[in-house]
């Protein structure tokens, strides 16, 4: 099973420990965070959307239950231990040191079969994961129509449960900007002048960190790109209104440093259906 939070602790006095003798013995933690930083620590964040058993449904966007799991398995046997934002937060900030081969994995658009299949997963792995709803969608479902794994979203109820239980984190995925058009995402339009665009997003992003705490008591401290489309007039607005992270859809490996600029623009890799646990991990670099 993944290491519970309280293992985590434990490996980071040990690990602290370490750090004292070696300053004892000549060395200053000066020196080995120095260190620490420039190489930083290897992040995969794996992507999901949806989860359904239909196979006829399974694509590119859409998993079945079964691979989930599997995926979930495969990372406890090979050694990775989930993290969530506020972990990366804690490590940057010089607070708690990263579990051992730390893994993200993260939910975009906030469908309900997330609950009905990731969520008992997760926790039957002792594992924590990232979920991204849609604000609108998020109160349309609230509203009625809810809890249907192969077309309904989440419901406040439900996203408020799945935070108290300690496993589900939730981060800002946009109140109303998923969508294609009239713009792509969270993207600036080409004809729209800077200031129009970041008064948009602010007020997107600013309704959904309202409804969220309003709902949850809880502001979001990440926001996740819809559809990944980035725009560089948008992280100026993203720090202005406390966001500490971002997340987009490009493949990469992330490098988590002691430098809080390195948790933005954090890169995710997409699991598709149609690929083994092994042969999706393997591709992707982990081991």
């Amino acid at each position: 099973m993944f290491l519970s939070f309280r293992i985590h602790r434990f490996f980071g006095a040990v690990l602290s420990m370490v750090l004292l003798a070696f300053c004892f013995c000549g060395g200053t933690l000066a020196a080995v965070r120095q260190v620490e930083q420039s190489d930083g620590v290897k992040l995969p964040i794996l992507m999901y959307h949806s989860v359904l058993k239909d196979a006829h449904a399974q694509g590119k966007y859409v998993v079945s239950p079964g691979t989930l799991e599997s995926d979930f398995a495969w990372l406890n046997r090979n050694g990775y231990h989930t993290v969530v934002v506020q972990d990366l937060l804690d490590y940057v900030n010089g607070r708690v040191p990263l579990p051992e081969k730390p893994v993200m994995i993260t939910f975009d658009d906030g469908f309900y079969n997330n609950y009905y299949y990731a969520y008992p997963i997760a926790k039957k792995y002792h594992a924590k994961i990232v979920i991204s709803p849609v604000g609108a969608y998020t109160d349309q479902y609230t509203g009625g129509d809810a809890d249907h794994p192969n077309y309904s979203y989440l419901t406040w109820g439900e996203i408020k449960e799945m935070m108290s239980s300690g496993v589900v984190e939730i981060q800002n995925h946009s109140y109303q900007m998923h969508s294609l058009r009239p713009r792509c995402g969270s993207k600036k339009m080409k004809r729209e002048s800077t200031a129009a665009y970041q008064a948009a997003l602010r007020n997107d992003l600013g309704k959904m960190q309202r409804e969220m705490l309003e709902h949850t008591g809880y502001s979001p401290t990440a926001f996740v790109y819809p559809f990944g489309a980035v725009s560089e007039a948008s992280v100026p607005v993203l720090r202005e209104m406390g966001f500490q992270a971002s997340m987009n859809c490009m493949e990469k490996m992330n490098r988590i440093t002691l430098d809080p600029a390195c948790l933005f623009g954090l890169g995710r890799y997409l699991r598709p259906a149609g690929l083994s646990s092994n042969s999706f991990f393997r591709g992707i670099g982990l081991s």
